[in-house]
């Protein structure tokens, strides 16, 4: 019974020591996770897949793309992932005074990081939290692997739609015109 009050809320990360931007600190389900910056790789992939929804964005006029942004769903579901799209209508009323989204964007992009902790987060816990506050769409980005798994939501969670190589390129029901060769993503 002890575990259970023992939760790890928004609250608590308010508090944190300011590192310099060295680790990230997230809570999926009252749990505390803290990560290192990440490999230069993981964020050139990062960088380049914003870019280019940002692009198309720009073209189309129906949403933004985010770096790192804060994803506050509840005090004890609060993630940074990579990258994000929203749009318009949601970025209406899903920020917070802070900044932070409060409903989910729909499109979430997670670039894997080294260890097999931080990609069990991100392909099991991530992929469950995301499904559970109605994310449309879930890239997993396996820089050293050159591969992107798709999950789209569908009968209320999110299911895996493919995974893409560096020969494919990656479309989304959700982007309308919106294309990207994946090999792009990792030169």
């Amino acid at each position: 019974m002890v575990a259970d009050s023992l939760k790890w809320t928004t609250r608590d990360l308010e508090v944190m020591p300011d590192d310099g931007g060295w680790k990230r600190y997230e809570i999926v389900d009252g749990e505390l996770y803290v990560t290192h910056a990440p490999h230069i790789r993981h964020q050139g992939a990062a960088n380049r897949i914003s870019t280019r929804l940002e692009v198309w964005s720009d073209e189309t006029g129906l949403g933004h793309a985010y770096q790192t942004p804060g994803l506050v769903f509840t005090p004890t579901d609060a993630v940074i992932p990579d990258v994000v799209w929203a749009s318009h209508q949601r970025l209406e009323t899903g920020i917070d005074q802070a900044g932070h989204f409060i409903i989910a964007p729909e499109l979430v992009v997670e670039i894997l990081s080294e260890g097999a902790q931080n990609q069990q987060r991100d392909k099991e816990f991530k992929l469950k939290l995301y499904s559970l506050y109605g994310v449309q769409e879930y890239w997993i980005v396996d820089w050293q692997a050159q591969a992107i798994a798709v999950y789209r939501h569908s009968e209320g969670m999110l299911r895996l739609v493919g995974t893409f190589s560096p020969q494919d390129e990656l479309t989304s029901p959700l982007l309308p015109g919106f294309s990207l060769r994946v090999q792009a993503v990792f030169q």
